[in-house]
């Protein structure tokens, strides 16, 4: 089925007519939405990724008992030296860590980088310290929905596509009441706070909007724009008493001292922040290195180990020792030199493509995004080179869900 729907789409993009008129609105869409990151229009591709109805139940099926792993990852490491040191947690990391965020989850939000082929469903990583792309693919996805082209697609299939900030609204919600241990009496002020000056500026535009479209007044701030007077966390005069981090701690640590108010009033526990500092411990790539090592096995239910054996790459820090893959006992450091090129070499801690080596190719990436652990959007990323992500030059589209229309 969906070979016959990539075949038809590609067929009505035969119509010149139809695929100009579709160009049209498309660069049109992109332009007023000003879906830009860098510069550059997000979304560039005239086709968006069809995902079939089966393969999507699967792949959601997949990602939350992953996801369930993880979080018994974070359960076990705040308590567990080895594990933090198998994560390569530095010394600063853990006194953020061990400030409680007064709710239970690890990362309320986080993506699920990944790869969907014929023949296997397997994981690159996890991003569950700030994943972005969530109001683009809500963008994307209504430009999409109005080309002429898709219209006429939808014509013959089901499609079924993704709307992410109603989702990220209620994650946000739902660990301020878990922070306040009740119901909140007013309408709780969100700021999104993050480097000034970044390329996903307009992502927070788009997620301010929407905010504010459904009663929440919204900020959008940098660390040094904050104030602690001791009680409340502001920005201009106003309280806050949701942030929604956007910020990496790698970014935050080297301007710490010189703006400490965040630290302070979420040290004091008068903000509720999401994603916490805490979710450092599942986003490092040393992450995967927990997951698939027979030694945290026990960590984890039969369905899990069954999930993260299927879809979780092998994964080890490369360091001197002694290790078992598919069974078989190996020196890390001199296997790793004679199979360099079926491996991916990652620093454990960093983002935007910066220090990979890849030995395949790796050029069609999907990311299903989780809130609260589930699975509630997803948007493609696509690279005619081997880093399928946007900060290095490749573009995104929005993923939909497809099914053939039943006669009658």
């Amino acid at each position: 089925m969906l070979k016959h729907a990539v075949n038809y789409y590609n067929q009505l993009l035969e119509d010149s007519d139809l695929a100009e008129s579709s160009r049209q609105a498309l660069d049109e869409g992109l332009e007023e939405a000003k879906l830009i990151f860098g510069g550059r229009r997000v979304s560039p591709y005239l086709r968006p990724h069809f995902v079939a109805e089966t393969d999507w139940l699967r792949v959601t099926q997949i990602c939350e008992t992953v996801w369930n792993a993880l979080q018994k990852v974070k359960d076990a490491a705040v308590e567990n030296e080895e594990i933090l040191e198998e994560l390569g947690i530095t010394e600063i990391e853990r006194e953020l860590i061990a400030i409680d965020p007064k709710y239970r989850l690890v990362s309320p939000t986080a993506r699920l980088d990944s790869f969907l082929t014929e023949d296997s469903y397997s994981y690159v990583e996890l991003n569950g310290e700030s994943p972005a792309g969530i109001a683009y693919a809500d963008s994307a996805t209504e430009i999409f929905q109005n080309l002429p082209v898709m219209k006429r697609f939808a014509e013959r299939f089901d499609v079924r596509g993704f709307s992410g900030r109603p989702k990220m609204l209620g994650v946000l919600l739902d660990a301020y009441t878990e922070f306040l241990g009740r119901k909140p009496e007013k309408n709780p002020v969100i700021a999104i706070v993050d480097l000034k000056d970044l390329p996903t500026q307009q992502e927070f535009e788009l997620f301010k909007d929407y905010f504010e479209s459904q009663g929440y007044t919204s900020l959008i701030c940098s660390p040094e724009e904050l104030e602690f007077d001791g009680k409340n966390l502001v920005f201009k005069g106003v309280a806050i008493d949701i942030v929604y981090k956007r910020l990496l701690v790698n970014e935050y640590l080297p301007i710490m001292d010189a703006s400490p108010a965040l630290l302070d009033a979420y040290r004091a526990g008068v903000i509720c922040m999401v994603n916490s500092f805490r979710s450092k411990l599942v986003h490092k790539k040393a992450i995967f290195a927990v997951l698939t090592n027979e030694k945290y096995a026990h960590l984890f239910n039969e369905n899990e180990l069954s999930a993260i054996k299927a879809h979780i790459p092998w994964t080890r820090k490369f360091r001197e020792e002694k290790t078992f893959y598919q069974e078989q006992e190996i020196d890390l450091v001199e296997w790793t030199r004679a199979n360099s090129s079926k491996l991916v070499l990652k620093p454990n801690d960093d983002y935007g493509g910066h220090g990979i080596y890849i030995g395949i190719e790796q050029l069609v990436d999907l990311d299903p995004l989780l809130f609260n652990g589930k699975v509630g959007s997803a948007f493609t990323r696509l690279s005619s080179s081997e880093l399928a992500n946007v900060s290095s030059g490749g573009g995104m589209v929005p993923t939909f869900v497809i099914r053939e229309k039943q006669n009658g």
